[in-house]
Parts: C-alpha cells; sequence; structure tokens
C-alpha cells in the first residue's frame, strides 16, 4: 500500500487519470494534447506518458493525427448511434438468456438494485450507477463470456456520452420504469418481452444523447 500523500506514478497511473478526464469530458472533445504539459502536470517523463498514450489510441479514446499529434476524438453522431446501437443488440440477448436462466436469488438481487434506484432517481450520479448495476446483474444471470467481452470493450465510448442520457428528472424517471420493467419480465421468465425492453431501453438512451450533442458544440 502507497503510503498517505504520496502521488501514484508511472504509466498506469497516467493512463488512467487520462481516461476519467476523456470519460469526464475534462478533456474536449477535439482538444490536443501536448507531451511536455502532461509530463510536468503528472510529473512523469516522455516514456510512461508515451505508453499510457499508446494505450489511449489502441483503445480508441485517443486518435494519432497524421501530423502526428494526439487529440480527443470528437462525439459524432454517427460514432454514437453505433455504440449505442451494438450496446442495444448485446442488452437484449442477455436480458433473454437472463430470463433462460434467473433464479430467486437473482430476482431478490435485482429488486433490489432497482428499489435503490427508485430512492435514488433524483440524483443524477447515483442513477447513472444503479442503472448500470442492473445491467451487469443482468449480465451475469445470462453468464455469456462473449457478450459481457463485447460489452466491455464499447462501454469505455458509452462512458462519454451516458450523462447525456440522464441528466433531467423526466429522462431519469423513464430510466428508472425500463428498468422496473426489465427486472420483471426477467423475474418471470418472458424471453420475448425481456429482450424487447432491454433493446427499447437502450435505443431511447441513444436517441436522448443524439438529441442533446444535436444541441451543443462538439467540440465541448
Amino acid at each position: 500500500m502507497s503510503e498517505p500523500g504520496v502521488r501514484p506514478s508511472g504509466s498506469p497511473y497516467v493512463y488512467t487519470e487520462l481516461k476519467r478526464q476523456i470519460l469526464n469530458l475534462e478533456l474536449a472533445p477535439g482538444e490536443r494534447l501536448y507531451e511536455p504539459t502532461l509530463s510536468n502536470k503528472f510529473e512523469v517523463s516522455r516514456t510512461p506518458l508515451r505508453e499510457a498514450i499508446k494505450r489511449l489510441i489502441s483503445e480508441s479514446l485517443l486518435e494519432q493525427q497524421p501530423t502526428g499529434g494526439v487529440v480527443v476524438p470528437m462525439m459524432d453522431a454517427k460514432t454514437i448511434a453505433e455504440l449505442y446501437d451494438v450496446r442495444a443488440a448485446l442488452e437484449g440477448l442477455t436480458a433473454q438468456e437472463a430470463a433462460s436462466k434467473v433464479t430467486e436469488v437473482d430476482i431478490q438481487k435485482m429488486r433490489g438494485i432497482v428499489a435503490r434506484n427508485a430512492a435514488m432517481v433524483n440524483f443524477e450520479d447515483e442513477a447513472i450507477i444503479l442503472g448500470s448495476s442492473l445491467h451487469h446483474a443482468i449480465m451475469d444471470i445470462a453468464d455469456n463470456s462473449w457478450a459481457f467481452k463485447l460489452h466491455n470493450q464499447i462501454a469505455s465510448h458509452m462512458e462519454r456520452y451516458r450523462r447525456f442520457t440522464n441528466q433531467t428528472q423526466e429522462r431519469r424517471e423513464a430510466a428508472l420504469a425500463d428498468h422496473r420493467a426489465i427486472c420483471e419480465m426477467v423475474a418471470s421468465g418472458n424471453i420475448q418481452q425481456s429482450r424487447d425492453l432491454a433493446f427499447a431501453h437502450v435505443i431511447m438512451a441513444r436517441d436522448a444523447a443524439l438529441k442533446v450533442i444535436s444541441g451543443r458544440t462538439l467540440q465541448g
């Protein structure tokens, strides 16, 4: 364990912090990264900084320009739509598989998450976390390793846009209603409805994100 007050160092720390800033939009879409500035900011040499940047480029969370510069990817509507469409297919698949495997213990876990979601629906961050918890619980029940891998692969990119789907009380209430319905369909073993509701839930989130993005400057 590191000593209190000691700053973590090296490539893992830089990677984690840069990724956090990208996903939280602290580094704006289209913003260029400058190695000397970041090296001083994180108090690391160029080598661990470049390792972290290379890893983020491989995850498509940073982009290498033909001129050699590195920028934060833009938030374009096409990318958003594609990511949500893929996630909708995955969520539909895992919900239908969960409905065929769900146990009483699983049902109680899902309902507990939904109850906490209802208690925290007025709070944006907590609502997002609990909504994600339900989706992960359903994925665990489905126990589809490839769906899990693909979901994790796009999860980081989804974080950049998820806050746009939960900004208003109306949207949080609608998401909660969806979560409750999906939970009960999975609990009842209704394969078709579980798939359809989970798919439609993500498509609704996609449309909400696209609506917000279309009304703002994509550079942040």
